[in-house]
């Protein structure tokens, strides 16, 4: 079974899950009030340039000054073996022409570039360049220099850069050709906006989720493309046959009754991915723990046996996590650095069979990922590039009741918190009565177990204390009144 990429549209976001051999592999979401900045070019003011960390905050437009390392500089690029500082390169007030590489992330500003690249379906124009570069992902040695050969000889002359895409190997030179004049057309609206608009301006942005899919997502391998709005079949139908008109024909309306994403399971799959625990076929599963700093994820037999020996089993646990960890790093959208604790195996053949199988199937991420061998410590450490939120980012937030810790504190320690809030109350004022106002649990703890502590305090402050249940309360949070 081919793959298959499901669109849902609503008015407020847009969703694609990218499905293969029944089974969902990818989901994006972009939200209308909320779209990714990745692409976007602007015309930046630099607010403060920062010589200790080598690096200046830009300001965009946006909420949060934006951030450019002296790595990301077109010149440092250029010109990798020389010593260049960012004071020397930019200063406070100078307008700047700078992309963004990675959308805002929790506290931290969107990261920018001054090496501009525009996207088109074959290529990535790199105006600011003078080479031509391929994709890593085309391997052929022959291959690589014929296209270089091909792209040589329909830039005649002194040419920008350019980087061959993947999906440029079986491109005719007609449709090289057209995303070259494409491309270029962009570019130069880029430059006339820059000289005409005001300082913060957005000179442009990339397309939308829905078209992005035609251009960088439809493979060979891809049977349909469904689509569940008939407005905007219209506009993927008009984009397609301007730019893909190969896709043309692979995208259809869904008018079915059932939602789209009911039908294929990616509503539950979605539900899935947000969860810590994912389960294994045969009985394991994985704990995925994500924080600031770095996804942790814990392989576990669980109630798998197996039916040889113990090695065996743990070796088979294993085996199969690195398929479902591979696919669960593109569910969730999971960047930076990520440790995988899988079982510990002694069986030297084993870890490299496991680590090859993870490398494998990490293989068909359409993100940057690296992959170190195991350490002492029986540990793999996976980085993968990070250039939006994650799913869970996306569509969850912190818990307010225990602030994203996970946990709360039980009944038992917030009533011996308020009790020792009375007393110390009591010491420094001198009410005639307190009143305990806290959730239902609390109260309830006061009435039945803790009632002697209670009595016992209030004996002890001379004062009576009544006790008061606020519904709207979470299990953490009360008030002592002194009246």
């Amino acid at each position: 079974m081919k793959e298959q990429i499901l669109v849902n549209i609503t008015p407020e976001e847009t969703r694609v899950a990218a499905i293969d051999d029944g089974v969902v592999q990818d989901i994006h979401i972009e939200r209308s009030a909320q779209r990714g900045l990745v692409g976007n070019i602007y015309l930046g003011v630099v607010k403060r340039v920062l010589p200790g960390m080598q690096s200046a905050f830009i300001e965009i437009g946006l909420e949060r000054a934006a951030f450019l390392h002296i790595a990301d500089v077109i010149e440092q690029r250029q010109h990798p073996n020389d010593t260049l500082r960012i004071e020397k390169l930019v200063h406070e007030g100078q307008p700047v022409l700078v992309q963004v590489i990675k959308d805002p992330i929790g506290t931290k500003g969107a990261r920018l570039s001054t090496q501009v690249s525009i996207a088109g379906r074959f290529l990535v124009f790199l105006p600011q360049e003078h080479h031509i570069g391929i994709s890593q992902r085309i391997e052929d040695g022959g291959e690589r220099e014929q296209l270089r050969d091909r792209m040589a000889r329909l830039l005649t002359g002194e040419h920008q850069g350019y980087i061959i895409r993947t999906s440029a190997e079986h491109a005719t030179d007609d449709e090289l050709r057209a995303d070259i004049d494409y491309l270029n057309r962009i570019w130069g609206d880029i430059k006339h906006k820059s000289q005409t608009m005001p300082a913060t301006s957005l000179l442009f942005q990339d397309l939308s989720l829905q078209l992005r899919v035609l251009r960088d997502m439809v493979g060979e391998d891809t049977d349909a493309v469904l689509v569940d709005s008939r407005e905007n079949f219209a506009k993927m139908t008009e984009f397609a046959q301007a730019f893909v008109s190969d896709v043309l024909p692979r995208v259809q309306h869904y008018a079915g009754e059932r939602p789209l994403f009911e039908l294929y399971g990616v509503e539950a799959e979605i539900e899935r991915a947000l969860s810590r625990r994912v389960n294994l076929k045969f009985g394991g599963y994985l704990i995925i723990d994500q924080t600031e700093a770095m996804t942790t994820i814990d392989v576990n037999t669980g109630g798998f046996v197996g039916t040889r020996s113990f090695d065996d089993t743990i070796f088979k646990t294993n085996l199969e996590a690195t398929q479902v960890i591979a696919r669960q790093l593109r569910l969730r959208n999971l960047g930076g650095i990520i440790i995988v604790d899988f079982i510990d195996m002694d069986n030297e053949e084993h870890k490299t069979a496991v680590l090859d199988e993870l490398k494998k199937a990490l293989a068909r991420d359409r993100t940057k990922v690296t992959i170190s061998n195991f350490t002492s410590l029986g540990l793999v450490e996976i980085t993968r590039k990070r250039t939006r939120e994650s799913l869970a980012h996306v569509l969850c937030e912190p818990c307010p009741t225990c602030q994203g810790r996970g946990e709360i504190k039980t009944a038992e320690t917030v009533c011996f918190e308020i009790l020792r809030e009375i007393l110390r109350e009591a010491r420094q004022f001198n009410a005639r009565e307190y009143r305990i106002l806290a959730s239902q649990n609390v109260i309830d703890l006061f009435l039945d177990e803790e009632s002697a502590s209670l009595a016992q305090l209030a004996d002890f402050i001379g004062k009576p204390i009544y006790l008061q249940v606020e519904t709207a309360y979470t299990q953490e949070r009360f008030d002592v009144v002194l009246v």
